[in-house]
């Protein structure tokens, strides 16, 4: 795309100053990927705007060639996941039920803030239906694949899965995903990328298809920290700058003794002992940190939680009406929710905040929380499409590392920590609600030491 050069955020954008590249270019080159019939784009996207996105690229070039730039990401393509508003389209939310449902009004909040700085729209990605599942599976629209061992067939993981996959095969730059419990951050660790979830309340959910407005957020998905940095300032209407990396000489990274490294495959415990590692020979302190609090989630959201009842209470006539229409493994997820009323809501309110509260006074110890992302490598497809038992399993196993942070209204990052070549793990750095920049400041340090080691 770039004469071999690697096509990050910033590379990309200044490949545009220079004149290395065009806009329309850029966008012919995704559009390539995308239609390419040995590729994933056909999986990966719901929607393809091209059409539009030529016409908004070679306005693009117009603006550049006049030095009247909209901003630093005037013309660079991106994908939008398909829960997002987009302006005369029904928001279908990786369904077939919503299909005919009302063209939007208007562009979410955050697609308009890209359009309006010049971000060159591809199309809409796919994603478990109504993004409630961490594996990425979708019978409408088929199942995009991790880029690891594409012969075999292994998911990218969800709820943002071709979000995923559109920057993993070239077929976007960066990429604009949603995260309820996972749903940035299991796609980009299982896919080898970067992947933000911000302080939810950091950037407008606005004209988004909630899942739960407890605990949802709008992150993007991209191939470093620093592209992910600046590409969520942008979506939260924020000045663009990328904090510093920090000094890791002294700093401390909690690893809750509980929870989060329990039934990890072997590939993700080696590869998570060699990155404390590498940390702690860079100057960092790993402290393991007493959390016995992570036990309490599973038990706080046994009956459904916050997802389930909201969920139900968005779908209860359109899945009593149209049931057959939903994906089975949805539906069932969704009328968990159908027992769980106002009074169940505010008990669980007051539950997380206390619990925020006894979290938050033992994570005062600590700079940031260091854990794996996800406890196993992308799991096969095919096991996973004929058994609802461990679709079932794997779905909660691959949710629950990064759960624990939305139920936190935390900030989190997951990047990818193994050597080049082998099966895709991620490390997650998190922090307390508000701790973004401080998270991606190690964040950013963290990756500068991990990528001298391939």
């Amino acid at each position: 795309m770039l004469s071999g050069e690697p096509y990050t955020l910033l590379n990309v954008t200044q490949s545009l100053r220079e004149g290395k590249v065009t806009a329309l270019q850029l966008t012919q080159a995704c559009l390539a990927r995308i239609k390419d019939p040995k590729g994933q784009g056909s999986v990966a996207f719901t929607r393809v705007f091209e059409e539009q996105a030529l016409a908004d690229a070679k306005a693009s070039d117009v603006r550049r060639a006049q030095a009247d730039c909209l901003s630093e990401i005037d013309g660079v393509p991106i994908s939008i996941k398909d829960l997002f508003d987009i302006a005369g389209l029904p928001t279908t939310a990786g369904s077939v039920v919503l299909s005919d449902a009302k063209p939007a009004a208007a562009d979410a909040l955050v697609v308009k803030r890209l359009r309006e700085a010049g971000a060159v729209i591809l199309g809409t990605t796919n994603m478990t239906e109504f993004a409630y599942s961490g594996l990425g599976l979708n019978p409408h629209y088929g199942t995009p694949l991790s880029p690891w061992d594409r012969q075999t067939g292994h998911i990218a993981g969800g709820s943002s899965s071709g979000a995923a996959v559109s920057v993993a095969d070239a077929m976007a730059i960066a990429a604009v995903g949603t995260d309820t419990g996972g749903s940035v951050r299991i796609p980009a660790a299982f896919c080898g990328l970067v992947g933000y979830k911000p302080t939810a309340r950091r950037i407008d959910m606005s004209g988004a298809l909630p899942l739960s407005a407890y605990l949802d957020s709008i992150g993007p998905i991209a191939r470093t920290v620093a592209d992910c940095a600046w590409l969520a300032c942008v979506m939260a209407a924020e000045p663009v700058s990328v904090p510093a990396p920090i000094g890791l000489d002294g700093l401390r990274l909690g690893v809750p003794n509980q929870l989060v490294l329990d039934g990890m495959d072997d590939v993700v415990s080696s590869t998570f002992a060699v990155t404390c590692d590498l940390l702690e020979q860079s100057g960092v302190q790993i402290v393991s940190l007493d959390l016995p609090e992570l036990l309490e989630i599973a038990t706080m959201n046994a009956a459904g939680g916050f997802t389930a009842a909201e969920a139900w209470a968005w779908h209860q006539d359109l899945l009593n009406s149209r049931q057959s229409e939903y994906d089975p493994r949805v539906a069932v997820r969704i009328r968990r929710g159908q027992s769980l009323d106002t009074p169940y809501i505010a008990k669980l309110e007051q539950q997380r905040r206390d619990w925020i509260a006894r979290v938050q006074a033992k994570l005062h110890s600590v700079d940031a929380l260091l854990m794996p992302t996800v406890p196993i490598v992308p799991p096969a497809l095919g096991p996973l499409q004929d058994n609802d038992e461990l679709y079932a399993q794997t779905n909660l196993l691959v949710l629950r590392n990064p759960t624990v942070i939305n139920f936190l209204d935390g900030c989190a990052i997951s990047l990818p920590c193994h050597h080049r070549g082998q099966p895709p793990v991620g490390m997650m750095l998190a922090g307390l609600s508000g701790q973004d920049d401080k998270v991606l400041a190690i964040a950013l340090a963290c990756e500068a030491i991990m990528s001298n080691q391939d």
